[in-house]
């Protein structure tokens, strides 16, 4: 794949094979960050497990404390009296059976989807449909819950969800290149703590393998993993 002419140029800004201190890995790609909307910054961290042992898997949420730039579309399925909480805290989606028929058909205009326990007949037979595509609600991810309220406005404040992949990666976004270094430092740092209590007992030897920090449309510039592990042990 042919890399764009300011992609190119970006790379003479930078050591690629360089271990970086988190916040100078940041500036450098706040600097690579110039394209005419506000880019993604996404931090990509391999694990020293192997995800193909159920005792290896890395999952959970973090509230990221400056939220990721970004206001989430959120779905709910939901009965009774869980429509109106939903609805009253800001789900753009609220519904049931209906709500299952469209993404059967071919709908997602969503971006995460929350059930309460009690809908979980309705949506486990979107498991096929959702599953892939990481929209799946799951207790593990505290996306199947009777506390609605308080659910939606995280993920509307900047909650996320990360699950490790097959090749031991784990993808996130941190915030926008709008931020500055210090909110991104923090978002960065709050996702590395809530990886580093998510270590799996089985995990042998160095946990964090890389880090490597980009934005939507810039190269990737390498951080000392030992540095972001000590800071936030």
């Amino acid at each position: 794949m042919k890399k764009s002419k300011a992609y190119r140029e970006s790379l003479t800004k930078f050591d690629r094979h360089h271990l970086y201190e988190p916040s100078e890995a940041l500036e450098i790609v706040k600097q690579m960050a110039t394209a005419k909307f506000d880019e993604t910054i996404e931090v990509h961290i391999k694990l020293g497990v192997d995800p193909r042992h159920a005792d290896q898997q890395v999952r959970g949420t973090v509230s990221l404390p400056h939220g990721t730039g970004k206001t989430r579309r959120v779905l709910v399925f939901a009965k009774g009296e869980k429509i109106k909480e939903a609805e009253n805290a800001g789900a753009d989606y609220v519904g049931g059976e209906e709500l299952a028929e469209k993404i059967q058909g071919g709908w997602f205009d969503f971006e995460v989807a929350v059930a309460t326990p009690d809908m979980m007949s309705v949506v486990g037979k979107l498991g096929k449909i959702l599953g892939p595509r990481g929209l799946m609600p799951n207790p593990k991810a505290g996306t199947v819950t009777f506390d609605i309220e308080r659910t939606i406005n995280e993920l509307k404040a900047g909650r996320i969800e990360y699950r490790v992949d097959k090749t031991a990666i784990i993808h996130a976004p941190i915030g926008r290149a709008s931020f500055d270094i210090d909110k991104l430092m923090e978002n960065l740092n709050a996702f590395a703590e809530a990886l580093i209590k998510a270590k799996p007992a089985a995990a042998k030897g160095q946990y964090m393998r890389s880090v490597t920090v980009c934005s939507t449309m810039s190269p990737g510039v390498k951080i000392n993993p030992l540095v972001l592990m000590t800071a936030n042990r």
